[in-house]
């Protein structure tokens, strides 16, 4: 029996593909009407955020595939899910494909926060710190860093009425000062933490590339349209990529590299699985 679905045409726009785009074009639609018209920031609701945060739900590790930040954003995800998907299903068949693709958004999600725990250490080491020795100029740091992680206005707020209560009340006694810190201090992490946030299609399509890497390893990829490259060697080329600038962690790209990289790992993982382990799920399409 055979371990793949070979269908007997290729389909430009096969179902599960074509149902991805539409359901995401109908996302990021969604989140400029529903922000726009009702206030209501879908990112913030369904998009990823890290899992201590008290924003955090276990459903985001689905929603947030679906969310994108920017045209620019949508458009390179949705381009890379139609050349690359379109192929995948066509060979796998639709329940294969769809599975593989959710399980790369999965893993490129615990991937990413996998990182970031331990980039949080730093974070944390500052709490810490204050807690085992407050000070004025420790818990100014812990602000400075709450100030540039991004908050949004009423998280603004929120800080700005604390370091006037603080000032108030550590003009007239230092101690209670100190203890109104040690009690929002907890509030001002989970600030923090809650701006870590996580959207996108781009776990899944690392994944994807990652598959037709494998399965068509000797088929040209056009990068820019223009410069053909062997499949395999373009997965190649971007997974170093990637992983340098995950590393380099260069500020202000807004990109979650290491994401990127997770979807690629969840990627090879599964498929090295169902090579060695094919499951009878899938074999209604043989």
């Amino acid at each position: 029996m055979s371990q793949y679905y070979r269908p007997n045409g290729f389909n430009l726009m096969p179902e599960v593909t074509k149902n991805l785009l539409i359901i995401n074009f109908l996302f990021f639609v969604g989140t400029f009407v529903l922000q726009s018209s009702f206030g209501i920031d879908l990112n913030n609701l369904l998009g990823l955020h890290y899992w201590s945060s008290s924003a955090f739900r276990p459903y985001q590790f689905i929603t947030y595939m679906f969310l994108h930040g920017s045209l620019q954003h949508i458009l390179f995800n949705m381009l890379a899910l139609w050349m690359f998907g379109s192929a995948i299903e066509n060979y796998w068949g639709p329940r294969r494909f769809l599975t593989y693709y959710l399980i790369c958004g999965i893993g490129a999600a615990i991937t990413h926060y996998g990182v970031f725990y331990f980039q949080a250490a730093e974070l944390n080491s500052l709490f810490e710190s204050f807690y085992a020795a407050p000070s004025e100029i420790k818990l100014q740091n812990l602000v400075n860093v709450a100030m540039t992680s991004g908050l949004d206005e009423s998280q603004n707020i929120r800080l700005e009425s604390f370091i006037n209560a603080y000032n108030s009340t550590t003009a007239l006694d230092v101690r209670a000062g100190i203890n109104m810190a040690k009690g929002f201090l907890p509030e001002l992490k989970d600030m923090i933490l809650s701006k870590q946030l996580v959207v996108g299609a781009s776990g899944g399509v690392f994944g994807l590339l990652l598959a037709f890497g494998m399965l068509f390893p000797n088929q040209y990829v056009y990068v820019y349209f223009a410069l053909p490259i062997k499949a395999k060697y373009f997965v190649i080329i971007y997974g170093i990529i990637e992983l340098f600038s995950g590393i380099a962690n260069r500020s202000g790209d807004n990109v979650a590299h290491f994401a990127h990289l997770g979807g690629m790992l969840a990627g090879i993982i599964l498929i090295l699985i169902w090579r060695r382990r094919p499951s009878r799920f899938f074999d209604d399409y043989s």
